[in-house]
């Protein structure tokens, strides 16, 4: 995550001092309010890196979506082969018949 894309962290709104004035606003209820915008920073931050890398895991993962697709080419390309390889055998079986005539078939 780079930190140029943000003006403000957690230190900088700690340590940033405010010049007071006779009407000024009342420097607790600040410091108060700018505790709170501290932890939603750092809370933010926190999230921010952890979308990141869980971001990144997820790319390096392989894709469940692909792996019922790749399982279907596979049985339909099995189903196949059997079926290529039952044609064979039978095409066999019939030139054997034929070659060898029914002295063959009856063996």
């Amino acid at each position: 995550m780079s930190e140029e894309k943000f003006h403000l962290d957690g230190k900088t709104i700690l340590e940033k001092d405010f010049k007071t004035s006779m009407r000024g606003y009342n420097q607790e209820e600040v410091d108060e309010f700018l505790d709170l915008v501290i932890q939603d920073y750092e809370a933010f931050n926190k999230e921010i890196e952890r979308l990141g890398n869980e971001n990144d895991r997820l790319k390096k993962a392989p894709s469940r979506e692909a792996a019922p697709a790749q399982r279907s080419r596979q049985t339909q390309t099995a189903n196949h082969n059997h079926q290529v390889n039952y044609d064979i055998l039978k095409r066999v079986s019939n030139l054997e018949k034929a070659v060898f005539g029914k002295k063959y078939a009856e063996e």
